[in-house]
């Protein structure tokens, strides 16, 4: 009866390297996309901190400028950083996860 139960357990499905990959994918996803939150949500709460320090309207105007600017191209290099791992995630999570399975 425990030779039995130790079959079963022993014969239980594994998650694949394929769903290793895309859990791993999900993941950073995730969190890069916190994170890019996070800075818009940043940068918005300085600006209007700041705002009533700023005396002139073109500062204030540069300084609006210059945070879309910033939030644009750190938004847009995060989308394409989704784009160019998920068309190479088996190559690059694969290596992550060998190494990880390597040293446990």
């Amino acid at each position: 009866m425990a030779d039995q139960a130790a079959v079963t357990a022993d014969e239980a499905p594994t998650t694949t390297m394929q769903d290793r990959i895309e859990f791993m994918f999900a993941r950073d996803r995730f969190a890069a996309s916190i994170l890019v939150a996070a800075l818009w949500v940043t940068v918005f709460f300085v600006l209007l901190s700041v705002r009533s320090y700023i005396t002139t309207t073109a500062i204030e105007v540069v300084c609006w400028i210059a945070a879309a600017m910033l939030l644009l191209f750190n938004t847009a290099s995060i989308i394409a950083m989704f784009r160019h791992y998920a068309a190479d995630k088996v190559h690059i999570y694969s290596v992550d996860i060998r190494h990880l399975d390597a040293g446990r």
